[in-house]
């Protein structure tokens, strides 16, 4: 097996290093093409939704049979010019919409929780990683206790109770709530290898506070290993948040997302099985894209954890 090597212009950082590297890869450039797809489509949704003529929760009714129960009609679950990705049996609402809207919900689920997790996790590693002990035992038993917990059954219990509340606001909490310690974890022990280096010895010798010596000496010491582990946690926060509206304590109809919409399809899998196969594809390729492109960045930016 032979390896390819990148020129790169001598004197190049590590950050030149590794986008050099990166562009090499083909399953970078791919992934990265799906997730920008993906991306675009959640943030542009209504435009697309308008463009295909349909509004997500507007039904069909010639659009499916009455008289077999409901099932689309023409070939692959009722695609047309009309519909574009065909129609849901029964409702006759337009697929190609309800998934276009069903990626803003949870894509936006998914992101805004992976931020929260991120933005804890980071804060909570560095401080006990960088201040140590009282500080790091409590922060690292807090860590154990949230990792202790059944994070999942929780999830559904709390969900189930919670009646007139925003579902996207509670399930992004819910999420985020169980998510930081393992990034805590990381970031800790990388603080721990950087907080006794020389330049950060010498910034806190020439007088620089806790403040300015996290931020500007060991901050930029973690960010590789979090930008990589960042682009791994999104695709366990899109399944998760699919794994919860298909189990019916996610976002409620008619709000789409597509953990729901399969768990709907799974009635109609024998007689309309483009209705279940559309959202599981699009499903199975945002997460398969972001598990690469969080895979590849691991190896660029914390190649230690890729060797372990």
């Amino acid at each position: 097996m032979t390896t390819t090597l990148v020129e790169v212009p001598s004197g190049s950082g590590p950050w030149r290093l590794a986008r050099a590297e990166l562009r090499r890869r083909t399953s970078v450039k791919v992934s990265l093409a799906v997730v920008a797809l993906f991306l675009l489509m959640a943030a542009g949704a209504p435009l697309l939704s308008s463009l295909g003529g349909h509004a997500p929760d507007a039904f069909d009714k010639t659009a499916v049979d009455p008289y077999l129960g409901g099932r689309p009609l023409g070939p692959l679950g009722g695609i047309s010019p009309r519909h574009w990705l065909g129609v849901e049996p029964v409702t006759g609402r337009d697929l190609f919409a309800r998934v276009v809207h069903g990626a803003q919900v949870s894509l936006l689920i998914a992101l805004t929780a992976t931020a929260i997790v991120v933005a804890v996790g980071t804060a909570a590693g560095i401080a006990a990683g960088y201040f140590g002990g009282r500080t790091d035992a409590v922060l690292s038993r807090l860590m154990d206790l949230t990792m202790s917990f059944p994070s999942l059954i929780f999830m559904i219990a709390m969900l189930s109770v919670a009646k007139d509340v925003n579902r996207i606001v509670l399930m992004t909490a819910v999420i985020g709530l169980f998510g930081w310690p393992g990034i805590a974890r990381v970031v800790r022990g990388q603080t721990l290898s950087l907080k006794h280096r020389e330049y950060v010895d010498a910034a806190r010798l020439a007088g620089a506070g806790p403040w300015r010596v996290l931020t500007r000496a060991v901050l930029p010491g973690v960010t590789g290993p979090v930008i990589a582990y960042t682009t791994l946690l999104v695709p366990g926060m899109i399944a998760t948040e699919a794994a919860l509206s298909y189990l019916g304590v996610g976002v409620r109809p008619p709000t789409p997302s597509w953990g729901q919409m399969i768990a709907e399809s799974v009635a109609f899998y024998d007689t309309d099985p483009m209705y279940f196969v559309i959202p599981s594809t699009c499903l199975f390729l945002t997460v398969l894209a972001f598990t690469l492109l969080g895979d590849a960045l691991r190896d660029v930016l914390d190649p230690r954890s890729a060797r372990a």
